[in-house]
């Protein structure tokens, strides 16, 4: 027996406390209220030191009066039941002391009287509350019992279908025997750095904790899985190394992880066979040590193997199994290689057809071969080794299938040339007689010979099945020795966690030697468990100070003992395994002279000999004797073992070389491990007293040694433990069987965890969620300001017994059922509230009911009285009426007759006065239309009038507007030819120019003359051409009006004639036609009506196609764009996807590019360790820093393999292709520095050149002419030296012996004309040098005119003198005389431009005249228009017109943008070497001389004030440019006190200026160092998120420089005018600008990823786990496994927290300049961030998914919108990706009961997918008792309505999901010219152009 830490006080008297309580029935909700007697009447509660007798009244924790408080009316007990081990039941009465019976209820409404023991006076156990039901941590249950953990269990299970649970530090696991989609790698990130408490129960959550345990204490893990087979072991042990896998990585380049998790399938392949529970079941216990370097990423791994069932690999029983690679040998035997094997079906070979099911359904055994060879080839395991392994068990499949004949009862033989023994030895390489002698006979050795002695068939069929196992089970070692040798790690391991898959307790109807172990091995973990278990509790206790005292608990030391002490089972076995005639019958005396009526452990059956039965923790087991000793022994015959170590197989032979090298048992192997499977052989060479005697170490020897170390090892190691449960026997899915499920709990601790648990005090509390729960049952006097005190003095007056709570340090501790009975007070008083609310709620209703019936009766009243006093005024009414109908007939029968007599002579008056009335309207009649015809005609003749002055009027503007206009267009012109510029050309000119000027002047004033004359001309010719054209008009008019006058008498006296003529005949033709009218009429009117009727018909026809045409119609149209939105919708995703795709290669790219960079200073440092001698450095380090931004093609990652050589020796297969690639890259960069070196080397020393001949210039008067001469000769040398070279060209190419070479079209002969013509090109431009040189020589000596004429003289006659003596007069005068030619070609060209202009005016005018002819008519027609028309035409055409000015104006524009570049390009060639000839001069002239000289302005440069926004620098200050303007700049002094940008602006106005002086290797390489030296500062301080901001804005906007510059017309068009002029003229940098885009898209994958890493911490805390909306949800009772506090204690964050670092990024980004649209792309990001990481956890997590917490997340929200709202981003996007956040919120305040419940839930949540809809119902628990859990059948609804939906079966959201990021362009309208350069920037080698 040993002592565990728990609770004892002194006893001490209860007071009473008086409540009334009100109770609840939770089937029908009925409220009753009753008063019950003080409860806890002054009973005293038995401490621990009282006697075994009182302690048997203690039940789960709680005492028996304390209990009858609970055991009232309405309360639910569980009750023992043999089909379901527990059923629920409710109590119909109080319990009261001394009953013997309980009134009781089932579920299922039948009446039940439970007879309590008389002797124990037990009552059953309480159930939990249902808010309780479904916890995460079963020590959460406030009643802690078995009924209560299986019923936990089978919630969760079966209902909301989880099946991890914790049991305080225990992962209970449930095989759900069905794949559940929760351990992708999504699922696996959300564990990853999250406390173990704060997510659901995971394998993944148990991985975590040890990780981190690892991390955090530096101190080894282990993870303990058990269970029997069928549980689900080997899977929790594959997932557990997989998320170490995943979390961790590799520390090498070797993919370590890869090949732990490739080890599986391996193991599995050999070691996992189908059973009757498990179709994978694992045959042998394995503990995986995976090793971690210090910085905890994987580096390698060990596996220890334990008890392989050897015996499986003879015999199956039914319906099972062997090895599944026998299987897969057999599925994959038609393959070439393995013809070899000569395999068959699996129903051939006896090893593999006895079970009777070959087949698994679901697997595919040829696919698993496939994966079994790929993970052997990933570790390592060649494919000769490999066919090797498939040898040896092809050989022992055969070996199975030999036969033996009898020959007598003591000797067999093997039939003569038996055809499986044959390929078994061909296999193995063995000879066949000696295989076949040695099976059928044995060594025996005495003291003195040696016999061979023939064995019976029974033992010959024994000694092949041996020797089979023992082949398997050597082979099986030597593939886990190669295993670890490929999992080894090659550096030193700082630390481990193992992983430890090991069997279950295990009890069969039949259990024997294997059973045995199994269950030894569960002892002794048990027992290492339960130590740890105390531990936890004992370092609890002690760091909260609670004060403890021992009691006595079960421990099962003594059956360890009695299997494993001295004269234990163990020993008696060995002992009975040495004897010459040991057997099983006689090791069974043994055992019961030893220990039976000796060890209480161990008993005898009644109605066997040959077996024993020993008490385990878990049960009773009954273990039978037979084959004990034979499988201690494993007996394998010498002689077979040396057959096959003379194999010439090379294989077979190693598979024995360890059995040579037997360690002792207490000694381990150099790996740390001793392989329990493998059975030593004694050596060839023993001694003669031990020849019969085959092993020195029995099974169960080297087991309980293995199981030693094992012990040490994790007693090493800090333990977790997943204990693994099996539901059903069937492998149905989600089918839960309770006695089945009893059993394991009981057997793999967990009750006993349970039951510790509730000795102790399993329910623990913060001091602040203990407040926060029971705030409700305190007084508003009872709350302090000290939390503690509060909590104890409310504690103090609910419990009385102190003995049930304790006070730690931070949380008070409750024993169990305490929380329960708080959990009761509270709820009480909260329906107490809730009935004071119902009562006044439905007094209110019903004074409200009263006061409207009492209205309702009075308005009822009010009609039937308004009804009675209507009735009564309407008889009053028909009364009068009748009277007054009586009088109005009378009046009508006098009127009538009245009315006659009048209408007859109103009649006459009127037919007389309207014949009168018609005669005189007749006459008013003609009179009114004769004054409109006047009217008419006299307006018509004004309007003719107006009209002719009207276009004389306009005719004259249009005129006196086109000569303004001309003039004006002639002033631009002579603006645009201005001398000015001919000036800057041509300095020295300007008497020449001065004349042509003055010419011109001359003759545009001659111009203007005649111009002015031919308008006057034009104006009198057009008002003289008016005035006649006016007066002709109106005599015609006259004349016409006379001729009709006098036309108009003669034709009426002849219509008169005619018309009388006519009379006479149409009066008889009338009466004809009239008869003939009436005829036709008639016709017509049937015609008509036919047509009527048949139109109609037609109609309804036509009505019914229309209808069925536009329905048509509009079914297409709408099916149409349906089609083109589903398109236009199709495309933008495509589009998005490819995007992102990009960006995803473009964020693999970078990190590459930065593993590359991360190598090479590892490279760096490895060769830069100090050496004796010169150091060197690398000579290719120049040019591998530009090489990024030489090609786009070529990127870093291609250029990884050529400069990492990594000093392993094992390298990758190096791809050709590649290396030539880059070999020929490496050759061009090497031409390229060449290149560069050779040119810098020129410039070097033509810049010492210059300086050599600055300082031999002799400082006299007239060296400028010298060095003009000098220039010239020069030139002239340059030009014979051309001359010679083609005549030698020439010579060379006649002197040519071969025809074919100087036949024209030879390629020699087409050289070297190109060559002739390059060199007379290169002759003219000298040529044409010399002109410009001598006319500007000529120029600059008019140019210096002296005052005085005798000093000109004097200096005129000294330099004549001294060209005299240098022969130079004849070329000064050749000189003179070409510049005369010069001018006067100029001058021609002048006078030809003169013309030319002169024409092109003439065309403008004749174009103006049409113009304005085409305007007139165009007026002409728009005035015959309607008034809108006409507006709609002018406006049409002015658009027109406008349009096409705009065109001309925009290519006359383009004309002169080519024309001003040019200029500016020749001006800057002149002015420089103007520049330098007046330099020349200047320094040659006297001070004296430039005093008295006169200075002309020409002369005298002007200072350029007119910035052209470009920096100018040096090449060597390159470098400090970076450093100073990248690499050391602090972002947050540049963003608050200068413009945003500004870095950007710079390098743009920087590379302006290179691009100004053509020089394309500036640019290139201020653009490559600008790209490298951002990306070195983001690598170093990629981490701040000010400075990826600043960065990522500075390079936008320095892309947007480039687009906005680059003279592109799709980026010009919010560009002004000067702008424009700073637009790059040499290089297109397209190719740059999308380097600098995919860097922008890195920096903003780096910036959402430092987004992440701050926001990540603030999501759960601030989103979930904060209550923001304070007392809406309560916090429920935990277990063991803390979560994190809802209640925002310091450091915690909220909402507050998250909308603060929203403010803080976003200003920041303001503050940068950052684009508004990528601000709202950021936005987007995090807020999907926030929304998908709150999700994921509220997916995860049970405690949160409730009501309650619903309101607070969709307020959570709203803040959030609000936050988007006032920074105006609601248009961002940001919203929409918080909608999956808000739909599963909204899901959990909905009504979730009803059919329409479900229809409405299926159209809310659209953005949610049907598998998280789904586990957000299954995890919905109720916060409180008046809340429902969602039903199972509501679910299965739910299911079946989204069926037919088509979502991701993915239950979490890509939290690391970044959208794809777009950079729309935005021009910047900041002049470059105004930017100011502060000094701070430390810029000052720069300056302004």
């Amino acid at each position: 027996m040993t002592s565990v830490v728990l609770l004892g006080k002194p006893e001490r008297e209860i007071p009473k406390l008086p409540y009334e309580i009100v109770y609840t029935n939770t089937r029908d909700m009925e409220i009753c209220s009753m008063e019950i007697e003080p409860i806890l009447p002054g009973k005293k509660i038995p401490t621990a030191s009282e006697s075994a007798e009182n302690l048997c009244c203690w039940r789960y924790g709680m005492e028996i009066d304390v209990l009858e408080y609970m055991y009232v009316k309405y309360a639910r007990v569980w009750i023992p039941d043999p089909e379901e081990v527990w059923k629920s039941a409710e109590l119909l009465k109080d319990y009261k002391p001394g009953d013997k019976v309980l009134q009781l209820r089932l579920e299922e409404g039948k009446d039940l009287e439970y007879s309590l023991d008389p002797k124990t006076k037990e009552l059953p156990p309480l159930r939990n509350p249902d808010i309780l039901v479904g916890e995460n941590d079963l020590t959460a249950l406030s009643y802690l019992h078995e009924p209560a953990v299986l019923h936990n269990l089978k919630v969760r299970f079966i209902d909301s279908k989880l099946i991890y649970t914790y049991c305080g530090i225990v992962l209970v696991a449930i095989n759900p025997y069905e794949q559940l989609p929760i351990y992708g790698e999504d699922i696996i990130n959300a564990y990853s750095g999250q406390n173990m408490g704060d997510m659901d129960p995971h394998i993944f959550a148990v991985a975590e904790e040890a990780y981190k345990q690892m991390a955090r204490d530096e101190r080894n893990q282990s993870i303990i899985v058990s269970g029997e087979s069928g549980a689900g072991k080997t899977v929790s042990a594959k997932y557990a190394m997989r998320y170490f896998a995943t979390v961790s990585g590799s520390a090498s380049e070797a993919n370590v992880e890869e090949k732990v998790l490739a080890s599986n399938p391996i193991m599995e392949s050999i070691g996992n066979a189908k059973t009757t529970r498990n179709d994978n079941s694992s045959r042998f216990g394995k503990y995986i040590e995976i090793g971690f370097d210090k910085r905890y990423r994987i580096i390698g791994a060990n596996m220890r193997t334990y008890l392989l069932e050897k015996s499986r690999v003879v015999f199956q029983a039914e319906e099972e199994r062997n090895y599944h690679i026998f299987y897969q040998l057999c599925a994959s035997a038609a393959l070439p290689e393995f013809k070899t094997l000569r395999l068959g079906s699996a129903n051939y070979f006896h090893y593999t057809k006895q079970g009777g099911s070959p087949v698994i359904d679901g697997v595919d055994d040829a696919k698993e071969m496939v994966n079994t060879r790929q993970a052997c080839t990933l570790l390592g395991i060649s494919d000769s080794y490999q066919m090797g392994i498939f040898r040896i068990l092809a050989g022992i499949l055969h070996l199975g299938n030999v036969e033996f004949a009898s020959r007598d009862s003591d000797s067999c033989t093997v039939p003569p040339k038996h055809e499986p023994l044959i390929i078994f030895c061909d296999l193995m390489g063995v000879e066949y007689e000696e295989m076949a002698h040695w099976l059928c006979h044995r060594k025996l050795a005495t003291a003195t010979e040696t016999y061979i002695k023939p064995i019976s068939k029974l033992h010959a069929i024994n000694a092949r099945d041996a020797l089979a196992k023992h082949i398997y089970a050597n082979l099986f070692n030597w593939i886990v020795d190669h295993v670890n040798k490929a999992l080894h790690a090659t550096v030193k391991q700082h630390s481990f966690i193992g992983v430890l898959d090991i069997y279950g307790f295990e009890t069969f109807e039949i259990n024997s030697f294997e059973q045995f172990c199994i269950n030894y091995a569960n002892e002794k973990l048990q027992q290492q468990f339960n130590m740890h278990v105390f531990k936890l509790e004992q370092e609890e206790y002690m760091k909260e100070q609670i004060p403890w005292t021992l009691i006595d608990f079960y421990d099962n030391q003594p059956c360890i003992n009695l299997i494993e002490a001295k004269m234990g089972i163990l020993d008696l076995l060995d002992e009975e395994c040495k004897m010459p005639k040991g057997s099983d019958d006689s090791w069974a005396q043994k055992l019961y002279n030893t220990h039976l009526n000796k060890c209480t452990l161990f008993e005898k059956p009644r109605l066997s000999n040959k077996a024993f039965i020993i008490k385990h923790f878990a049960d009773k087991v009954e273990y039978q004797c037979e084959g004990f000793l034979e499988k201690n022994k494993d007996t394998v015959y010498e002689e077979q073992i040396k057959v096959l170590k003379s194999s010439k197989f090379k294989l077979l032979p190693e598979l024995f070389q360890d059995e040579e090298k037997v360690l002792s048992p207490t000694s381990a192997t150099p790996s740390g491990r001793v392989p329990l499977s493998r059975m030593p052989i004694k050596p060839a060479k023993a001694r003669p007293g031990q020849a019969s005697k085959e092993h020195k170490k029995t099974v169960g020897h080297q087991f309980r040694n293995s199981l030693h170390l094992l012990m040490e090892t994790l007693n090493a190691t800090t333990p977790h433990y997943v204990r693994c449960i099996k539901p059903n026997d069937f492998k149905f899915p989600f089918t839960f069987d309770e006695k089945r499920a009893v059993q394991q709990l009981r057997a793999c601790g967990v009750l006993e965890t349970i039951r510790i648990s509730a000795a102790g005090f399993p329910s623990r509390w913060t001091y602040q969620e203990f407040f926060s729960r029971y705030r409700v049952l305190m007084k508003q006097r009872d709350v302090l300001g000290d939390r503690k005190q509060t909590c104890k003095n409310v504690l103090e007056k609910l419990i009385q017994d102190k003995d049930k709570y304790q006070f730690g340090k931070t949380k008070i501790f409750f024993r169990a059922g305490q929380v329960a009975y708080l959990e009761k007070i509270r709820a009480d008083k909260l329906r107490a509230a809730c009935i004071r609310i119902q009562k006044t709620i439905r007094g209110w209703l019903m004074r409200k009911k009263y006061v409207r019936m009492r209205k309702a009766a009075i308005t009822i009243q009010r009609h039937v009285r308004g009804y009675q006093a209507r009735c009564y005024a309407k008889f009053l009414r028909r009364t009068r009426a009748a009277i007054t109908i009586q009088k109005f007939q009378r009046m009508y029968v006098v009127r009538k007759r009245y009315q006659c007599m009048r209408d007859a002579t109103i009649a006459l008056q009127a037919l007389l006065r309207g014949y009168m009335v018609r005669n005189k309207y007749q006459m008013m009649l003609r009179e009114h239309k004769s004054v409109v015809i006047q009217k008419h005609v006299r307006g018509w003749l004004a309007r003719r009038r107006y009209g002719r002055t009207l276009r004389a009027i306009v005719y004259l503007q249009c005129c006196y507007r086109r000569m303004m206009a001309k003039r004006e267009l002639k002033k631009l012109k002579i603006e645009a030819r201005s001398v000015e510029r001919y000036k800057k050309l041509h300095i020295g000119l300007e008497n020449k120019i001065m004349q042509l000027q003055r010419k011109i002047d001359e003759q545009n004033k001659e111009y203007k003359s005649l111009l002015e004359k031919m308008s006057s001309l034009e104006i009198t010719y057009s008002t003289e051409t008016e005035k006649l054209r006016s007066d002709v008009e109106r005599l015609r008019m006259s004349e016409e009006e006379a001729k009709n006058a006098t036309n108009r008498v003669i034709s009426l006296q002849e219509e008169i004639a005619k018309l009388r003529r006519e009379l006479h005949q149409t009066q008889s033709e009338k009466k004809s036609i009239e008869e003939w009218a009436d005829k036709y009429k008639h016709e017509t009117e049937q015609l008509v009506s036919e047509l009527k009727e048949q139109n109609s018909l037609l109609k309804t026809e036509k009505e019914e196609l229309n209808r069925r045409i536009h329905d048509q119609a509009r079914e297409i149209t709408e099916s149409m764009e349906k089609k083109l939105v589903e398109e236009t919708k199709q495309l933008e995703l495509d589009l998005n996807d490819e995007r992102l795709r990009y960006q995803n290669l473009l964020n693999e790219f970078s990190r590459l590019e930065e593993r590359y960079d991360d190598l090479k200073d590892e490279m760096n440092l490895m060769v830069s360790i100090p050496k004796p001698g010169h150091k060197r450095t690398d000579s290719t380090h120049s040019s591998n820093e530009s090489e990024y931004t030489f090609s786009s093609e070529i990127t870093e990652a291609e250029d990884l393999p050529l400069r990492m050589e990594e000093p392993s020796e094992k390298k990758a297969p190096l791809d050709m292709s590649l290396f030539l690639k880059l070999q020929k890259r490496v050759s061009e960069l090497e031409q390229e520095k060449q290149s560069l070196q050779d040119e810098l080397d020129r410039k070097e020393e033509q810049a010492l050149r210059a300086k050599a001949k600055e300082e031999e210039r002799p400082p006299i008067r007239g060296a400028e002419l010298e060095y003009e001469s000098l220039k010239r000769q020069e030139l002239e040398s340059e030009n014979k030296k051309l001359k010679n070279e083609l005549n030698e060209l020439q010579k060379a190419l006649t002197e040519t012996r071969a025809p074919e070479v100087t036949a024209p079209g030879a390629p020699a002969y087409r050289v070297l004309l190109d060559q002739l013509t390059s060199v007379s090109e290169e002759l003219e431009v000298r040529k044409e040098e010399v002109l410009i040189l001598r006319s500007q020589l000529v120029s600059q000596k008019e140019a210096i005119q002296p005052k005085n004429t005798m000093t000109d003289a004097t200096i005129l006659l000294e330099d004549v003198q001294k060209m005299k003596d240098k022969g130079e007069i004849a070329q000064a005068y050749i000189g003179l005389k070409e510049t005369n030619r010069l001018l006067e070609s100029q001058l021609q060209s002048q006078k030809k431009s003169h013309e030319n202009e002169l024409e092109s005016l003439r065309g403008e005018i004749q174009g103006l005249k049409e113009e304005n002819n085409r305007q007139q008519q165009l007026l002409a027609q728009n005035l015959q228009l309607p008034p809108e028309a006409r507006i709609e035409a002018s406006l049409q055409h002015e658009i027109t017109r406008l349009t096409n000015e705009n065109l001309d104006l925009m290519e006359q524009l383009e004309k002169q943008d080519k024309t001003v570049r040019k200029l500016k390009k020749q001006l800057k060639v002149f002015a420089k070497k103007i520049g330098e000839l007046e330099v020349g001069q200047m320094e040659n002239i006297s001070p004296g001389q430039i005093i008295d000289e006169p200075i002309r302005p020409v002369n005298i440069p002007r200072k350029e004030k007119d910035f052209q926004g470009m920096l100018e620098y040096k090449k060597e200050d390159e470098q400090k440019l970076v450093k100073n303007l990248i690499l050391e700049l602090k972002p947050r002094g540049v963003a608050v006190n200068l413009i945003p940008g500004l870095p950007a602006y710079i390098l743009f106005m920087c590379v302006r200026h290179a691009d100004y002086l053509n020089d394309d290797q500036k640019v290139r390489s201020l653009l490559t160092s600008t790209i490298n030296g951002i990306k070195k500062v983001l690598k170093k301080r990629g981490d701040d998120f000010e400075t990826v901001s600043f960065w990522l804005s500075n390079t936008c906007r320095f892309l947007h420089c480039l687009k906005q510059y680059s003279g592109e017309e799709g980026f010009m068009k919010h560009n002004t005018p000067r702008q424009n002029e700073h637009c790059l003229t040499n290089f297109d940098l397209a190719e740059y600008r999308q380097v600098l885009s995919d860097l922008a898209i890195q920096i903003y994958q780096q910036l959402v990823r430092v987004l992440e890493n701050i926001l990540q911490p603030m999501i759960v805390s601030g989103m979930l786990e904060h209550e923001t909306i304070q007392g809406v949800s309560g916090v429920k009772p935990t277990g063991l496994r803390k979560r994190t506090s809802s209640i925002a204690d310091e450091g915690t964050y909220t909402l507050d927290s998250i909308i603060r670092q929203l403010n803080s990024f976003h200003s920041v980004m303001c503050q940068h300049g950052m684009d508004p649209e990528l601000i709202k792309q950021v936005v987007k990001q995090m807020f999907y961030i926030i929304g998908a990481v709150t999700l994921n956890n509220l997916l995860l997590r049970k405690d949160m998914c409730s009501w309650s917490k619903g309101m607070q997340i969709r307020y959570n929200v709203s803040q959030l919108e609000e936050w988007l709202r006032d920074k105006n981003l609601m248009n961002s996007g940001a919203k929409e990706t918080l909608e999956p956040l808000i739909q599963a919120a909204q899901l959990l305040q909905v009504k979730k009961k009803t059919d329409e419940d479900a229809e409405a839930i299926c159209s809310m949540c659209n953005a949610l997918t049907t598998a998280q809809i789904v586990k957000v119902l299954n995890l919905y628990t109720p916060v409180n008792e008046f809340e429902e859990r969602v039903l199972v059948s509501f679910i299965r609804t739910i299911q079946v309505r989204l069926r037919d939906r088509k979502d991701s079966p993915q239950l979490l959201m890509d939290a690391k999901h970044i959208f794809p990021v777009t950079f729309p362009f935005n021009p910047s309208s900041l002049a470059l010219e105004t930017i100011q350069i502060p000094a701070s920037l430390g810029l000052g080698f720069i300056s302004r152009v």
